[in-house]
């Protein structure tokens, strides 16, 4: 039963049978950082539970801090100083006298040996037993008992990899293409996808030392790498009985969520999730769901987890990984079943058993509806997903509303002002959406994400938008393979003609409704035309006349061939706060967020998960501005930029080296990631412009190449 089917007296009732209707801790600290400590500590508030927040001098002004009910700087910014810091987090767990710990997820979330540390101080664990974060984070091991449990698993090589030798010969054993990974990982980390032995030997060193950074355990395996999978996961919650112990795997309370359909991803890390997943058929889910079972209750696994498939279109799958751990997509199980998994946590560790909203028969939570979630980061898509640091400003969050029939949820670490730095993982929020039907679940969130101002860093919001709008998703065709089949070398959102012309409308609208609410002269009377320009003052230009109140025409210059065309103007909402407009078009709402002007008129703004600045001109002004030059743009074709901020970890060349196209020339680690840069062009070597173990900006001249003498010359 749906707890939204339960009455508020039903709720009641049934709690106070069951349940003491006190409190399950008094003190919950999170030893984690970011939107996941806001997400526990909200739970925490509505069950009156104390929260205690650990912060690094980094994080000292973040939002989570403030969330708290007490806080304790652990450290200073580095993560293996504070974050990771074992025995400074258990003397804050004393000090404060907190009698639970919530993980979170990332940093010691699936550390048995901080979990054993927090249970030796008396204090409950907010998740497994160490047995189980042991069996199941050791990927070797997980395969082993999956096996032994009757799950289906994937081809692979049964021990741990030494040498970059045997990890060449066991992939040709398996057969190309491998995947070669961190034997204690997850999330992407230390984990890289290999195509011929010249790949496994580039990527074995990274991949260890990923491992090692990330788990403090470098041992690597590999497996075959499935093409083309669907990404899929199930949500549990397992239990003892209430108030008892587990005597025997089969008394194990399991109760498996609908699945979370995970393949929009990007350097093995997930970008975009929903939930159900449009792939399984019930019959393929229900078998998954009792693979499932089998597993948590040969592990003994008890709390919240995630087993994790991969599923080929023929609905073949196979055992991925079980994250011991709660999910960052957690939400979009939370929506379609209307339950609070965080409160689920809590019930389970402080022995209440399931929360009455948990028990349910059969082995699958019932659902309704859909729900879709995007992770933002700090990103740059058109820079192979590279990080990016800087302050959040201006930065302006989609307007979240309350549950309902239909919703937007945001949960977010940062708020604008807020400095990205490359100490951390680069996620700035998650944005879910939920509606009756998948059609409506997109429409939110691709609304929601025309609403999401994100400057001062580069970031993965319009690639989300693009990603939804795509026919392909649209029609639920989403394999791993989706963004480098859809999406291979992405350009940023491109617009279709009909879409620019309604933008310039849009852009025409806002500024008149802008010029009339700051009651300043506008540049040009409402009764003339005006010229748009898209891109800027060198960008495509759109005269845009206003007819009657409900019309406008457009038309394209510079083209011969464009048409007039007649626009419906039905409505324009602008909200001077936060800079958000609502223009309604031929009968259509549309979503356009402005996000600065400078001191020229030119304004920045988004719309259909395009961004650009926008320059509104009299017709005049576009006539003389035909005689101007488009600035020459700075050859750099002899030069090696850094792709990121980061560290020069090591150079694979010296001066003087003949260098082909491709060909490694060094090693930039950003955020914990080691990333290849290769040379844009064949040449040699001239200088190589700063020294290993150099902290680098983005753009900045690692390496230059020297004149190359010509026949002639010599």
């Amino acid at each position: 039963m749906l707890r939204s089917q339960l009455s508020k007296a039903s709720r009641k009732y049934w709690t106070s049978r069951f349940f003491s209707t006190e409190p399950p801790f008094s003190k919950v600290l999170v030893s984690n950082r970011g939107e996941i400590c806001q997400r526990v500590f909200r739970t925490c508030k509505e069950l009156g539970v104390k929260t205690v927040a650990i912060y690094s001098t980094a994080d000292s002004k973040a939002p989570f801090v403030k969330a708290a009910d007490e806080a304790v700087c652990v450290g200073p910014a580095a993560a293996g100083k504070s974050y990771l810091n074992v025995e400074r987090v258990l003397q804050v767990i004393r000090d404060t006298g907190a009698d639970a710990v919530h993980p979170g997820y990332g940093f010691l979330s699936e550390n048995a040996n901080f979990c054993q540390s927090i249970e030796s101080e008396g204090v409950a664990w907010l998740g497994p037993p160490v047995s189980a974060i042991q069996d199941m984070g050791d990927k070797i091991r997980s395969k082993e008992i999956a096996e032994a449990a009757g799950v289906s698993i994937i081809p692979g090589y049964d021990g741990t990899i030494d040498s970059i030798d045997q990890c060449v010969e066991v992939s040709n054993q398996i057969g190309y293409p491998v995947l070669v990974k961190a034997a204690a990982g997850g999330g992407g980390k230390g984990m890289r996808t290999c195509y011929n032995d010249q790949e496994v030997r580039e990527a074995y060193p990274m991949a260890k030392s990923e491992a090692k950074q990330f788990f403090s355990d470098d041992r690597l395996l590999v497996e075959k790498f499935i093409e083309n999978p669907h990404h899929i996961e199930f949500q549990v919650l397992c239990s003892p009985p209430a108030g008892g112990k587990l005597e025997k795997p089969e008394d194990l309370q399991v109760v498996v969520f609908p699945e979370r359909e995970c393949s929009i991803q990007r350097r093995n890390q997930k970008v975009v999730e929903e939930s159900p997943s449009c792939l399984l058929t019930d019959e393929t889910r229900q078998k998954m769901a009792e693979q499932v079972k089998m597993l948590c209750q040969k592990v003994g696994y008890v709390s919240a987890g995630t087993v994790e498939w991969l599923v080929d279109e023929e609905q073949n799958f196979y055992f991925l990984e079980m994250n011991t751990r709660l999910q960052v997509e957690h939400p979009i199980s939370e929506a379609v079943t209307g339950v609070d998994l965080v409160k689920g946590m809590l019930w389970v560790a402080a022995g209440r058993g399931l929360p009455p909203e948990f028990q349910i028969d059969g082995l699958i939570m019932p659902s309704k509806g859909h729900a879709i979630e995007c992770r933002i980061y700090a990103e740059d898509p058109l820079r192979g997903y590279l990080p990016s640091t800087g302050p959040l400003l201006p930065y302006i969050e989609p307007h979240a509303t309350g549950e309902g029939e239909s919703y937007l949820r945001l949960d977010s670490g940062v708020i604008q002002g807020h400095a990205v730095t490359p100490f951390y993982d680069p996620m700035l929020s998650k944005i879910i959406s939920y509606a009756p039907t998948r059609r409506e679940a997109i429409d939110i969130m691709t609304k929601g994400l025309d609403e999401y101002v994100i400057e001062g860093v580069q970031h993965n919001a319009r690639l989300c938008n693009a990603v939804l709008r795509h026919p392909a998703f649209v029609k639920g065709e989403t394999p791993t393979s989706f963004l480098p089949r859809h999406l291979p070398d992405w350009a940023g959102v491109q617009l279709t003609l009909a879409q620019e012309e309604e933008l310039a409308v849009a852009v025409a609208l806002i500024g008149m409704t802008r010029d009339s609410f700051l009651q300043r002269p506008t540049v040009v009377p409402s009764f003339e035309p005006m010229v748009v320009r898209l891109g800027g003052f060198f960008g495509d230009a759109f005269r845009v006349t206003m007819g009657d109140e409900k019309s406008a025409i457009v038309q394209k210059l510079g083209d011969d061939g464009a048409e007039a065309r007649t626009i419906l103007v039905n409505s324009i909402k602008y909200d001077p706060t936060r800079f958000t407009a609502s223009v309604s078009m031929d009968r259509e709402m549309r979503s356009i967020q402005v996000m600065n002007e400078d001191s020229e008129g030119e304004m920045k703004v988004q719309m259909y998960g395009a961004d650009m600045p926008c320059l509104i001109q009299s017709e005049r002004e576009y006539q003389l501005s035909q005689y101007m030059h488009v600035p020459k743009m700075v050859d750099t074709s002899d030069m090696v930029m850094s792709p990121m901020p980061g560290t020069l970890i090591s150079f694979s060349v010296s001066e003087g080296d003949h260098v082909e196209i491709g060909q490694e020339l060094c090693i930039v680690e950003a955020m914990k990631m080691q990333n290849i840069v290769r040379s844009p062009r064949t040449g040699t070597i001239g200088k190589l412009s700063v020294p290993e173990g150099a902290s680098l900006v983005t753009d900045q001249i690692i390496i230059e190449f020297g004149v190359e003498e010509t026949e002639e010359a010599a």
